[in-house]
């Protein structure tokens, strides 16, 4: 992956100081917890075993991208110039209104990027790409649902859309907190069509269990789409960072750095040390040891104390044209459920092009995913693949996905979960907030606006 230099060098004998929290490995998880902690007046420091940012999470150019997948062939010329791509290794969409945007603004980061609206969302009923609908006109006019369909699904998001959990009035009599989602859908006459777009499209739910929940998380997740779309006005519930997510880890950095975070690259032995009441007690590298009662890090550094919980596979597709039937969408999102394809999981598939300033002049990357269920794993991708049209150049990667086996409270190493087979960062931003509580003991509360800055209880 792309080598950038750290923003904040460490002083000579840094590694013989006290911190209060020492983060391992740049990922974007661990960059944004290191800001956090930065902005809340923490002493960090923040190491990787690589020269560069990113971790697993990391952006790599075409050249980087064929050493990595290719055995280091050379790319062909007609892929244009190496300094023209900027390659998600594991890509994700920004929910306009989601924990990601507020995080942004709420500690400033938002000044160092750019971003620009994904021009559409897209699900998959009966082998047909159908434009997500998200509003009652929207459902109107979709080609997903009959008439009388259509009008119950009118009616349900209408009453998503102006729900509001302080306000009784928008109730409609019922208490989502009691109420499951199965049988709120119920109430509207849903059918199983509908409930697989609206649960997996629109509420991005990745299995079925939700539905024999209290419908209150999910009926603020459907909302959370429709206000995503609302926000930036955009026709779209989802943000790309121009020259893709690299940029996003880099740019935590940069805040953990204004605030006084210390940065070390380039440390290939750095090893979690432990006290003889197995407690933390800091990192140690190259003979030294930085002390501190805490240390956040990734599954890389955290051998014995992580879970396989799955795999994911991965397939990074160059193409010269926007995919099929998306209304020649420079940047998409396809969601396949689980139902319509006879699988386990859903497949996402990913689009983002030359317009986000992540590809050539005239070529669009597309990433399809999901976990995995079987032996064949590059198997298991086709029917997103089949929906891309020629495809010049492909490339397939099956990864574990591993969770901690114990919260960190015990000895004091608070280890993230990995990255999941999703084209959002939902979940990603799910992992962080739980993070922070645990480190911290304290819920983050986000400012926004002319507000924004650090603030948490």
């Amino acid at each position: 992956p792309r080598a950038c230099p750290a923003r904040a060098g460490a002083p000579r004998g840094a590694m013989d100081e006290s911190y209060d929290a020492i983060v391992l490995g740049t990922g974007l998880t661990e960059c944004i917890l290191s800001g956090l902690l930065s902005c809340d007046g923490k002493k960090v420091l923040h190491m990787d075993r690589n020269g560069y940012y990113g971790g697993d999470s990391a952006s790599v150019t075409l050249t980087q991208l064929y050493e990595k997948f290719k055995d280091g062939a050379t790319p062909p010329p007609q892929l244009g110039h190496n300094r023209d791509w900027n390659i998600d290794l594991i890509p994700k969409f920004i929910m306009g209104g989601g924990n990601m945007v507020d995080v942004l603004i709420h500690t400033d980061v938002s000044k160092y990027l750019e971003f620009k609206a994904v021009d559409g969302s897209f699900v998959i009923r009966d082998r047909k790409v159908c434009k997500v609908p998200c509003t009652p006109m929207e459902a109107l006019k979709s080609p997903l649902m009959g008439l009388f369909e259509k009008r119950r699904v009118m009616g349900f998001l209408k009453f998503v859309n102006d729900f509001e959990e302080a306000d009784a009035r928008t109730h409609k009599g019922m208490d989502l907190t009691r109420m499951t989602m199965g049988d709120l859908y119920k109430y509207y006459n849903l059918d199983a069509h509908s409930i697989d777009f609206v649960g997996h499209a629109l509420a991005l739910k990745r299995d079925e269990g939700y539905m024999a929940e209290p419908a209150l998380p999910t009926v603020k997740a459907i909302k959370l789409y429709h206000d995503s779309i609302q926000r930036f006005d955009t026709g779209s519930p989802y943000l790309y960072p121009l020259y893709g997510l690299g940029e996003l880890p880099q740019a935590f950095a940069r805040l953990s750095a204004v605030y006084g975070g210390t940065y070390m690259l380039n440390k290939p032995d750095a090893q979690i040390a432990y006290g003889e009441d197995g407690k933390v007690v800091g990192v140690s590298s190259e003979g030294e040891t930085a002390k501190a009662p805490v240390v956040v890090c990734d599954h890389h550094y955290a051998d014995g104390k992580v879970k396989k919980v799955g795999r994911v596979v991965r397939c990074i597709c160059i193409m010269s044209h926007p995919i099929p039937n998306t209304n020649e969408g420079h940047s998409v999102q396809i969601i396949l459920p689980f139902k319509q394809t006879g699988r386990k999981s859903d497949i996402y598939v990913f689009c983002a092009s030359y317009a986000h300033q992540v590809a050539a002049k005239g070529k669009y990357i597309a990433f399809v995913s999901t976990r995995v269920e079987t032996d064949r794993p590059e198997a298991e991708v086709a029917p997103g693949l089949a929906l891309l049209g020629a495809v010049d150049e492909k490339f397939y990667a099956v990864s574990d996905v591993h969770e901690p086996v114990a919260d960190g409270s015990a000895d004091g190493v608070y280890i993230s979960k990995g990255y999941d087979e999703t084209s959002h960062f939902e979940s990603t931003m799910d992992d962080v907030f739980d993070l922070y509580r645990r480190v911290t003991g304290k819920e983050l509360v986000l400012k926004t606006g002319d507000d924004a800055g650090s603030s948490s209880q």
